[in-house]
């Protein structure tokens, strides 16, 4: 019964070099239609960009977009999660650090970002997945489980 990280996660990785300015991380996002970004250092995963954080960092402090580089704003070190991991741990993961995106790697390299939109998005299929290995457990243990909560 595992449910692995790498099952669930969006694979598409948009990133933008941390030297860009706020003006073209948003124009970026809006273009692709995404909420974040992830931030490269001399080809490096080294932070992400939200649109969270263009508001609260840039329009709210009335910061001028062009003139602001995404280094100087971006949410780093950058959270991440294996692979391999669980659902489960991943969602802890971000319940821990107030985060709703994951990247997923193994080792430096990026293999996808796990996203409360992912996670809502794959729900009833996670659901219908568990439900199937409860009743394969009942039949291979032949016990009922008191499913009501």
């Amino acid at each position: 019964m595992s449910y692995q990280v790498k099952d669930y996660m969006s694979r598409e990785i948009i990133t933008i070099n941390a030297g860009a300015s706020a003006l073209e991380a948003s124009r970026l996002m809006a273009e692709r239609d995404i909420g974040y970004l992830i931030v490269l250092e001399n080809a490096q995963p080294t932070g992400i960009v939200t649109e969270r954080d263009l508001v609260m960092k840039i329009m709210a402090k009335e910061r001028e977009p062009s003139g602001v580089k995404v280094s100087e704003f971006m949410s780093a070190p950058l959270i991440t999660i294996d692979l391999n991991a669980s659902v489960v741990d991943a969602v802890n993961t971000m319940a821990k650090h107030r985060i709703r995106r994951l990247p997923v790697v193994r080792g430096d390299a990026i293999y996808g970002v796990f996203t409360t939109r992912d996670l809502t998005k794959h729900f009833s299929r996670y659901e219908d997945k568990v439900m199937r290995d409860i009743i394969n457990a009942q039949a291979l243990y032949g016990t009922s489980l008191d499913l009501s909560f």
